[in-house]
């Protein structure tokens, strides 16, 4: 099973890998290379039971991600208080494109639909889901402020942003709870963000791990098995001490399986 590890300065523990759950609720306007279908109720709870005997106690959601969290609402009953669910918020998705809006009137107002549709209490982590302007949402939105009031209030336990630049990560790291970036450790933009994470203990949750599904395409692995570029990649993601928990998503039990083995495989290295 996947070890723990504490988020950060939070008091959470959560998974090595956490469950991306985009695909339980939107096909349309993604960036995944093939089309697939919404699973089933029973094929969620199938690959949901999975992860979670897997040692996978995160679930990453979002407004943005269609159902996903209507859906997971359902599917979590009875068992809320066995998974750490972050969500996000500021980014909204009509079922044609996405609309942002960051004042701490849709901030709160998105957090509330999300406990409704989640039928949960609290959420665990709660991000900014960025636009890619992330110094503009900090400073003019000041929506950290706003989800540190959030927290104060009992309706998160830990908050951060999903950025997309250097200088909104650094900021996230010095004001926030949790960071979540993509990392390429031969970029000296992500070591500089992971390092300065880790100089304020920082939780870090990895996204895109797989490049939405895109990974086995790219010229450095191309010539190789797929077993042996997943391995190889999480080799990559968790040679730095800043990371806690890489975010995959699939609807493939036996991807999963494969995922948390070259995982394990990565970390006891």
């Amino acid at each position: 099973m996947l070890p723990q590890t504490r988020l950060g300065k939070t008091d959470l523990y959560i998974s090595r890998l956490g469950l991306g759950t985009v695909k339980l609720g939107r096909n349309q306007g993604v960036k995944f290379p093939e089309a697939f279908a919404l699973p089933s109720d029973a094929e969620a709870r199938e690959l949901l039971s999975l992860a979670r005997d897997l040692g996978i106690n995160l679930l990453d959601t979002a407004p943005a991600y269609g159902v996903s969290e209507e859906r997971l609402g359902g599917l979590l009953r009875g068992e809320r208080k066995e998974w750490i669910i972050c969500s996000k918020a500021g980014e909204s998705f009509d079922g044609i494109e996405s609309h942002f809006d960051f004042s701490p009137e849709a901030l709160r107002k998105s957090l509330e639909r999300s406990l409704r549709q989640l039928r949960t209490d609290f959420v665990d982590i709660l991000l900014i889901h960025s636009d890619g302007n992330d110094n503009d949402i900090i400073h003019r939105d000041q929506v950290l402020h706003t989800l540190a009031q959030f927290k104060r209030e009992g309706w998160i336990r830990a908050f951060g942003m999903s950025t997309k630049t250097l200088p909104g990560g650094l900021l996230c790291a010095r004001e926030a709870d949790v960071v979540m970036t993509t990392y390429d450790p031969e970029l000296d933009a992500d070591r500089q963000l992971l390092d300065e994470c880790a100089a304020q203990n920082t939780g870090v949750l990895l996204k895109k791990i797989f490049n939405s599904g895109h990974l086995l395409n790219q010229p450095q692995t191309q010539n190789k098995s797929p077993r042996a570029a997943i391995e190889q990649q999480m080799q990559l993601i968790f040679s730095h001490k800043a990371v806690n928990s890489a975010i995959i998503g699939t609807l493939n039990c036996q991807h999963l399986r494969d995922n948390v083995v070259c995982a394990l495989g990565a970390l006891i290295a």
